[in-house]
């Protein structure tokens, strides 16, 4: 396993790296992030529990690509599809697809969240459930924006929109939470920690989505559950 240089990961504004931790990766191609070795049980808890144990996935900027290697491993009736801007993103996806031990992992496909078409997972009605972990605050405004509207347009009736990540709460925000917010904005303007009550909320409502499960999760970070009330 080697380290891979913050040269390689795709850029902010400022020209510093989206990525804000090292990234280890494997001969074979796997890239392993240490945030999802330390969330990635709390989350597939959430999962288990609010969000579903069957059913087709979609992640929006699926990272590394091991949450989907982890929950579908875990849970045998999720079918999950890897999406992602970055080629670097999505070679590491294709990689963990290569090496699991069944054929629930699909893609890795280009989604750029903030736009108004999504290409290949343009399925309305198809998606049991479309994830977002860790993304909205590290990426400008409109790629959230563009991720609920999407999460309107394509989810089944019933369908939930996973969010994992750190919020502010009506203008209130824990100070590591603060500071990590200057810390990304010292990166790039449009970066930062959202006000789930403030933005995000109000524009789920607009698509027809209302918060059924908010729950706290280690370091001052949330999961949001939303589901389509269509």
């Amino acid at each position: 396993m080697t380290s891979d240089p913050e040269g390689t990961y795709p850029k902010s504004k400022s020209g510093k790296p989206v990525a804000l931790e090292p990234r280890d990766t494997q001969t074979d191609g796997r890239r392993y992030s240490p945030s999802v070795a330390r969330n990635r049980d709390p989350i597939l808890n959430v999962f288990r529990e609010h969000v579903c144990e069957a059913g087709h996935v979609l992640e929006i900027a699926s990272g590394t690509g091991e949450h989907g290697a982890y929950l579908t491993e875990a849970l045998s009736g999720l079918h999950w599809t890897y999406s992602d801007i970055d080629a670097e993103s999505r070679r590491s996806q294709s990689a963990w697809k290569a090496e699991g031990a069944h054929d629930r992992l699909d893609g890795p496909v280009v989604v750029d969240a903030s736009k108004g078409q999504w290409g290949d997972v343009e399925r309305a009605g198809h998606w049991d459930a479309i994830v977002s972990i860790n993304m909205i605050h590290i990426a400008p405004f409109e790629a959230a924006l563009g991720l609920i509207a999407g999460a309107g347009r394509l989810l089944k009736p019933g369908g939930k929109l996973f969010l994992y990540g750190p919020f502010a709460r009506n203008g209130e925000i824990a100070p590591s939470n603060a500071a990590f917010t200057e810390s990304l904005q010292s990166r790039d303007s449009s970066w930062g920690v959202r006000d789930l009550d403030r933005q995000i909320i109000p524009l789920a409502e607009e698509v027809g989505l209302s918060v059924a499960n908010i729950v706290e999760m280690p370091a001052n970070n949330l999961s949001v559950i939303f589901q389509n009330q269509a």
